[in-house]
C-alpha cells in the first residue's frame, strides 16, 4: 500500500515542483539545476561510498559489528538513485541521505528491526607455520617409469630423463 502511494505521490510532487520552479526561473535554468544535482550527486555518492567501504573493511578486520556501515552503504546507494532521478523532491531526499547525521538517525530509529547474527570460522587443519620461501608443502608418490605404459602419441616432456 505504501509503495503504491509513493509511486503515485512522488511523480505528482515532482511535476508540481517542475511547473513551479520552471515558472519562476525558466526552462533552461530548471533543466540546468536538474543536471547539476545529478552530477553533484554522483560525486558525493562516490566519495562517501568509498569512505563507507573503508569503514566497513576496518570493522570487518577488527571484528566489530558492521551493520551500521552496511546500512550507511545501502542508504548511500538509495541516495544515489534518488539523485539520478530527475526532480527536486527526489534530489532533496537524496541530498538529505548524503548527510551522515541523517543516516545515523535513520539507522538508530530502525536498529531494533535489524536481526544480528554472528559467524565464526574455525580451521581444522594444522596451524600455519611461519612463511619460509624455501619450503614447499605437498605430498608425493614415487612411480616407477617402467610400470606406467606410454600414452599413444605422447612424447617426453623434457622434465624427465630419457
Amino acid at each position: 500500500m505504501w509503495l503504491l502511494l509513493a509511486f503515485i505521490l512522488v511523480p505528482l510532487i515532482e511535476i508540481t515542483l517542475f511547473i513551479q520552479v520552471g515558472s519562476l526561473i525558466g526552462l533552461w535554468p530548471t533543466l540546468a539545476i536538474v543536471v547539476l544535482t545529478a552530477l553533484l550527486g554522483t560525486v558525493l555518492v562516490r566519495t562517501q561510498g568509498l569512505q563507507t567501504l573503508a569503514n566497513l573493511r576496518q570493522s570487518m578486520e577488527t571484528g566489530a559489528d558492521p551493520s551500521r556501515e552496511l546500512a550507511h552503504g545501502a542508504m548511500i546507494l538509495f541516495a544515489g538513485l534518488l539523485l539520478l532521478t530527475p526532480g527536486f523532491f527526489t534530489d532533496a531526499l537524496g541530498f538529505a541521505l548524503m548527510i551522515p547525521a541523517v543516516r545515523d538517525a535513520l539507522f538508530d530509529r530502525m536498529a531494533h528491526h535489524i536481526v544480528k547474527s554472528s559467524v565464526q570460522f574455525q580451521s581444522f587443519g594444522p596451524r600455519p607455520r611461519a612463511q619460509d620461501s624455501t619450503i614447499i608443502e605437498g605430498e608425493f608418490e614415487e612411480v616407477d617409469p617402467d610400470s606406467v605404459p606410454p600414452r599413444p602419441g605422447s612424447r617426453p616432456s623434457g622434465w624427465t630423463r630419457d
